[in-house]
């Protein structure tokens, strides 16, 4: 899998390969010479030179195959991202479905499969998972595509092109289970009925909706990833790519989870199960993961026979679940609620092998009082496992000697049977162990699990997990779903000096700023009383209290009493635009842009502090959609000191402004603030714009969607422009919520006086 946090940047191609390329293509459609170049460029960066020439191959195809520029033109903007998420191999499943799919009446479906592609690989990100969505589209294409109302005659499917345009919506809500069983309601129900078919799959018919919620049931892992993987990295100091598999289409035989050197394997969804929530299923089976990857190595496994696998990967599973519990005791109950409890004596040793069942028991005993045992042999494995790991954390491989022993002893003949026993035996949170074992010889049957990622060390990478957000698309007037990647980490620190310095040099404006700011503060004190902890003791109640107890009498306890301020509850988050554009110098000034910034939020962040409201400062900036990168310069608990000044101190500008994602994550914590009036100061020298994007006013209409959404919130935002042409885009943006700063060396002045009259 490939890894998504830095997209390489390519050369330009030379004319000759263009040239080469476009030969290669030979397509005459104009739409597709004016974005060829472009294209190349991205598929140039992503894919290999195998992967670039199968690219060609295939849109040279669909040019070819008679359905017009559309197919060729989303082809060659949406396939590079598409293998970079999927890998290249994916090509060859999806092209046999597009020839499908264009031998039929469906050719018209085409385009928005293809358009939706790189949508569903997001969220299935791997190829077993997208070939399950294919094989699911062509039976929906085959099942509604056959004879209607009785006539022997074969007609386009009127559902299979809704699918496709609204699968990002359902696969966001479902798993793969679920979307193929909603899928298959839909065909049985409506397969004969056109017009009743095409509200079921465009989701306007009621009954769509009740079968969608019903589907929509335990926790998705591709919701809850960033939740998942701050799990990891806050408690077990651990991380890695976490993977989901499906599990909806495996009957024989179910897959575990597992790691390897490309990421961590869960399944892709978990219902809620004996009382343990899907969320916590997914701790439950991390926890066992991580506890491996603390505490087991691997050993030879070479010339031990399939049984003594099983049994030392039994011992060492109970071994680092009990190494856990003793970090994180609250592990025990979830692991106590998911372990299964076989019941003694339920396998007959004459019709089955009952190995499997016998270590689930032992297993089980590991976490229970021995008492609780009366198999002496049972409570004999369990006092030798424990007093094995009272010396100590012990090891894989001495844990491994004591289930050899275990397995000498208690082996049985009937253990040889070729029927084995799995009914409670089975413990769906942990892995598959493959990590657990190497052998000196690899033949075509093995895998060596233990070589290292070949994913080059970039700082992006030891950043946040990412949150997806959506974009306003204008044009359709719809949202694309997870369309934005959000990077956030804390800003590099510099010299905390150099801001007492710019401080110091407005002295002058701020001691005016200080007397203004002594008329904002409030003066409205408000006493409280009957406190049991306060500020000063109430004489009133004391005495009064005092009286009650000579009288015999309860007295009242409450004699404290503390004082509030009424008037003022704000709280307030500066997001900074720190695009490239900031690097310029300003008009009738030696400073660039970014510098006067800096000096003036240092100011306004001091003006703030003086009043006591609460504020969060972050800078932000982009390069493309999947890399908008989110800078905290100073959390709402942080305090205005030498931390915060050192960040504000090392500010760079660079890349694009992405606006509307920014402030969408910005309104994530501000809303969480317990505070009457919220405030999303903006500051910026530009209109919303990256290179990803041609249509200027996409990432206008998108901000201004995300003003709405705001406020919707109760989030009041506002802007502070320093584009003397800014008329033209900010009032469409912000409406009337902005302020055009023409001179902007006077930009230190103009913000704290700015902000005092928004919070007056």
């Amino acid at each position: 899998m490939t890894s998504l946090f830095n997209t390489p940047i390519a050369m330009a191609p030379s004319a000759d390969q263009l040239q080469a390329w476009r030969t290669q293509l030979d397509s005459g459609f104009t739409e597709v010479a004016d974005v060829f170049a472009d294209c190349m460029m991205d598929a140039q960066a992503r894919l290999s030179t195998d992967g670039l020439d199968d690219y060609l191959a295939q849109a040279r195809f669909l040019g070819k195959m008679g359905r017009g520029v559309e197919p060729v033109l989303i082809f060659l903007q949406e396939w590079p991202q598409v293998a970079q998420r999927v890998g290249e191999d994916a090509l060859s499943p999806v092209m046999a479905a597009v020839k499908l799919i264009n031998k039929s009446p469906n050719g018209k479906a085409i385009a928005p499969f293809l358009q939706v592609l790189s949508a569903v690989a997001r969220r299935l990100p791997t190829q077993t998972q997208l070939q399950h969505y294919l094989d699911l589209s062509l039976l929906l294409m085959e099942r509604t595509s056959s004879s209607i109302h009785g006539i022997h005659k074969t007609y386009a499917s009127p559902s299979l092109a809704l699918f496709f345009e609204k699968s990002p919506q359902l696969l966001a809500l479902l798993s793969l289970q679920g979307l193929s069983q909603w899928v298959d309601y839909g065909i049985r129900n409506y397969s004969h009925h056109p017009e009743q078919q095409r509200e079921y799959f465009s989701l306007q018919s009621a009954d769509s909706r009740a079968v969608l919620q019903r589907e929509r049931h335990g926790t998705l892992l591709m919701d809850h990833t960033r939740a998942l993987d701050l799990y990891l990295r806050a408690l077990w100091q651990d991380g890695d790519v976490l993977v989901p598999y499906a599990t909806a289409f495996e009957v024989q035989r179910q897959p575990m989870p597992y790691f390897d050197a490309m990421g961590i394997r869960l399944p892709d969804v978990y219902d809620e199960r004996a009382g343990i929530s899907g969320m916590d299923r997914y701790r439950a089976a991390l926890a066992h993961i991580a506890a491996h990857r603390r505490w087991s190595s691997a050993v030879f496994a070479d010339n031990f026979s399939p049984a003594q696998r099983l049994a030392i990967e039994m011992f060492e599973d109970a071994r680092v679940e009990v190494l856990a519990m003793r970090e994180y005791p609250g592990l025990r109950r979830i692991f106590m609620a998911l372990h299964p409890n076989p019941v003694a004596g339920a396998c007959n040793p004459a019709t089955h092998s009952c190995l499997r069942h016998r270590l689930a028991l032992l297993s089980r005993a590991l976490f229970d009082p021995p008492q609780r045992f009366q198999n002496v042999q049972i409570s004999d494995w369990v006092q030798r496992f424990h007093a094995l790991l009272a010396q100590g954390a012990s090891s894989t491989s001495e844990i491994a000697s004591l289930a050899l022993s275990y397995l000498g002893k208690t082996r049985l003949q009937s253990d040889q049977l070729p029927d084995t026993w799995f009914e409670d035996t089975v413990v769906d949170y942990r892995d598959d162990n493959r990590h657990l074992w190497r052998f000196h010889e690899l033949s075509d049957d093995e895998e060596s699990f233990d070589e290292p990622r070949q994913t080059p060390p970039t700082d992006e990478i030891q950043s946040l997990p990412p949150r997806h957000y959506p974009e306003w698309d204008y044009s359709s007037q719809t949202f694309r779903p997870d369309w934005v990647s959000l990077y956030e980490r804390l800003h590099p620190s510099g010299n905390a000096a150099d801001i007492d310095a710019l401080l110091a040099k407005h002295s002058a404006l701020a001691k005016r700023l200080k007397r203004l700011l002594d008329l904002l503060k409030p003066q409205d004190k408000v006493r409280v009383r009957y406190q049991e902890d306060g500020s000063e003791l109430d004489l009133d109640v004391a005495i009064r209290s005092l009286i009650d107890l000579r009288a015999g009498s309860q007295p009242e306890l409450r004699i404290n009493m503390s004082h509030s301020t009424n008037g003022r509850s704000i709280a307030v988050t500066v997001l900074l635009d720190l695009s490239a554009s900031l690097n310029e110098k300003a008009p009738s000034s030696e400073q660039t842009v970014l510098q006067l910034s800096q000096e003036a939020v240092s100011l306004l962040a001091w003006a703030i502090e003086q009043l006591g409201d609460p504020l969060a400062i972050a800078g932000f900036h982009s390069n493309t959609r999947h890399d908008v990168r989110y800078l905290h310069l100073k959390g709402f608990g942080e305090r205005w000191g030498d931390e915060v000044k050192a960040r504000l101190a090392a500010m760079q500008a660079g890349y694009s402004t992405r606006m509307g994602a920014a402030m969408r994550h910005a309104a994530h914590t501000l809303s969480a603030q317990r505070a009457d009036k919220k405030l999303l100061l903006v500051l910026t020298d530009g209109q919303p714009s990256d290179i990803d994007v041609h249509d200027e006013r996409l990432l206008i209409e998108d901000a201004k969607a995300a003003v709405r959404e705001l406020d919707q919130q109760g989030i009041f935002s506002y802007c502070i422009n320093l584009d003397a042409r800014a008329d033209a885009y900010v009032s469409d943006i912000f409406g009337r919520q902005y302020t055009v700063i023409d001179n902007i060396a006077r930009l230190p002045e103009q913000l704290p006086r700015l902000f005092m009259a928004l919070t007056r």
